[in-house]
């Protein structure tokens, strides 16, 4: 993996908009594999701003993200398709159609999985995936254990994961307990992959990532596997690792 690291969020949330912008510019019809949280906010917002400053152009680009939270009513303010919504999709040009994320509302959640797949294959595979990092080594909703093998799939999120997504909600009961997810071998099949990892309390999962053997009881591991990874980590996240 290559580990650049960032002298604050910031500078992570500029180089992340930089390697989107250079896809796009390489590539007008980029596919682009999306994750949601605080993390990737500052990016989502650069990227707006080149938008906005005509630099810029989603018009042929298509979209599919990570991941959707299960039982949500299609019009709750946090699911998934809010919050690119909000940060992304209805800013710039990309267009509806081509805007992709699991639907938690499906009645045969089975059924969606695999169409998720399909649609994946259909856009030719993603191009540039971007990926957050959990506590305990999530990516995606890929909680540990989760095989390496894995396609998209339903989830039973972990106690920690719902624990930290809880600041969203207004009672950590209303935490959606389950999700669809990408899976493991879904987000390997990308061309390149970006790991965003800022703040302090990320410090332990990014070694973990970087240094642990590659187990499917610390997800992130398995992205050693995969021939072209870029970590952009902040000072913080980055306070620790050797060399």
């Amino acid at each position: 993996m290559d580990v650049q690291i960032c002298k604050n969020y910031e500078d992570l949330s500029t180089k992340a908009c930089a390697r989107v912008a250079a896809w796009i510019a390489e590539k007008e019809n980029s596919v682009l594999g999306l994750a949601t949280g605080s993390t990737p906010e500052g990016m989502y917002e650069k990227l707006v701003e080149q938008h906005q400053k005509g630099e810029l152009s989603f018009r042929q680009v298509s979209t599919f993200n990570l991941d959707e939270y299960i039982g949500l009513p299609a019009d709750h303010p946090l699911t998934y398709r809010a919050y690119m919504n909000d940060h992304l999709f209805s800013k710039v040009d990309l267009l509806a159609a081509n805007t992709h994320l699991p639907d938690g509302q499906a009645t045969d959640l089975m059924a969606e999985c695999a169409r998720y797949e399909a649609l994946l294959q259909e856009a030719g595979g993603v191009d540039l995936q971007v990926l957050g990092l959990g506590h305990n080594g999530h990516i995606g909703f890929n909680e540990p254990e989760t095989p390496f093998s894995s396609a998209t799939h339903v989830v039973d999120l972990d106690v920690k994961t719902r624990e930290a997504n809880a600041r969203f909600f207004d009672n950590k009961n209303d935490v959606p307990k389950k999700a669809i997810t990408m899976g493991i071998e879904t987000i390997l099949a990308a061309r390149e992959i970006l790991v965003l990892v800022s703040g302090a309390d990320k410090a332990e999962a990014l070694r973990g990532m970087l240094y642990r053997e590659s187990t499917p009881a610390f997800p992130a591991t398995a992205l050693q596997q995969h021939p072209n990874v870029t970590v952009l980590a902040d000072e913080q996240a980055a306070n620790g690792l050797s060399g």
